[in-house]
């Protein structure tokens, strides 16, 4: 009799298994509904949307503390060929979002290993044949415009402080700001504290909007912890479409960044890597932290702005300690401590993997983390 309970117990916290043909938000509903079993594991294949709507897979307070997880090389995409309108200029996107971590997610909900890919501008404001955020009680945060168009590899909404780990977040596109990542907690009005959104050992990638944040967007009031990360290739600043008109060009001299924070946003960020992006960071804020990191050459060419490309775009440099700084510009504003700081840095010397070679920055910077199928970094 006791041997029975202890393998009833133990078949109890096996995990979910998704593999290629099964829909990962049906087992992520069941997961929601069992009281143990609160772990995903997503095996190696391309995952698509099987209709259109605003995201291909969505969290609400209901999915707190689910670990949602990839084993071997995983694929999400916004892409399905099959499905799309090959008339249109987001074909063969038929989602908005790849990922949507809506109001009440805590950290205890965790996302690991996948690639998300494949976003391109599609839009729909319907709720049908899915709702993807409840009306959220107590706050006045509504569903506007960025609500709909930005983050599209991942969307963060409301009261959401998921924890993202081992990402790529890669080609994507969207219309105006926030292709790879888009953040929109806008502070509340209910009293409840702001946390903030974890992003640990992540690689943004060729990520591409009209106007700001193309890899990762921090929208008015919202906060995130970025660790151990690889920006790259991400443009901000393309050619202005008509779903960008309506907001206008952020800091039209320079334009934005590959990470911009607009105001009242926070941010922790340690140990990145920013290179070939178009422009690296912009933050209308004061009292952010960037420890250890590089900043070279972010100076693609190409879009609107009529400026050379900068490094650091900030309200305040009095967070920006151990960081190697080296482009065009490096700081707009000049207020980046030259004593804490390596300004005008030479060459990091990179290998393929993005980390440095050069002696002098052996403690800043990304370094790729082993992914090993079926065991955490």
């Amino acid at each position: 009799m006791v041997v029975f309970v202890l393998l009833s117990n133990a078949s109890a916290q096996e995990p979910y298994h998704v593999r290629p043909g099964d829909d990962i938000q049906e087992v992520l509903e069941s997961a929601a509904k069992d009281s143990e079993r609160k772990r995903i594991i997503v095996h190696a294949g391309t995952y698509r949307p099987g209709q259109r709507g605003q995201a291909m897979i969505w969290f609400n307070a209901r999915h707190d503390g689910i670990t949602l997880e990839a084993e071997g090389e995983v694929i999400l995409t916004a892409a399905n060929p099959k499905l799309a309108d090959k008339s249109t200029t987001s074909f063969p996107a038929i989602v908005n979002h790849v990922v949507y971590f809506g109001d009440g997610v805590s950290r205890k909900t965790i996302l690991r290993g996948f690639k998300i890919t494949g976003a391109n501008g599609f839009l729909t404001d319907k709720d049908e044949p899915f709702n993807i955020q409840p009306k959220i009680e107590g706050d006045n945060l509504e569903r506007a415009k960025f609500f709909y168009t930005d983050g599209g590899g991942i969307k963060i909404f409301g009261r959401s402080y998921p924890a993202i780990e081992n990402v790529e977040v890669v080609d994507n596109f969207t219309s105006p700001c926030g292709a790879g990542v888009s953040v929109e907690h806008r502070g509340h009005t209910d009293g409840s504290k702001l946390q903030s959104v974890l992003m640990k050992n992540c690689i943004f990638r060729n990520n591409r909007c009209p106007i700001s944040g193309a890899a990762v967007d921090l929208l008015h009031g919202s906060s995130a912890e970025i660790t151990n990360c690889l920006f790259v290739d991400n443009l901000s600043n393309g050619p202005m479409d008509e779903m960008a008109k309506t907001p206008g060009k952020w800091k039209p001299k320079y334009g934005s960044g590959a990470l911009t924070l607009f105001p009242g946003s926070k941010i922790l960020l340690r140990r990145c890597t920013f290179t070939g992006n178009r422009n690296a960071v912009d933050d209308a804020n004061d009292g952010n932290i960037y420890e250890d990191s590089i900043f070279w050459k972010n100076n693609a060419p190409g879009g609107w702005p009529t400026g050379s490309r900068y490094e650091l775009d900030l309200a305040s440099g009095v967070g920006v300690v151990g960081c190697s700084i080296g482009g065009e510009i490096n700081d707009v504003n000049s207020n980046v401590d030259t004593d804490d700081n390596v300004i005008g840095c030479a060459d990091p010397k990179f290998d393929d993997h993005y980390v440095p070679q050069a002696e002098a920055f052996e403690d800043v910077g990304y370094r790729p983390v082993p992914r090993v199928a079926g065991k955490r970094p």
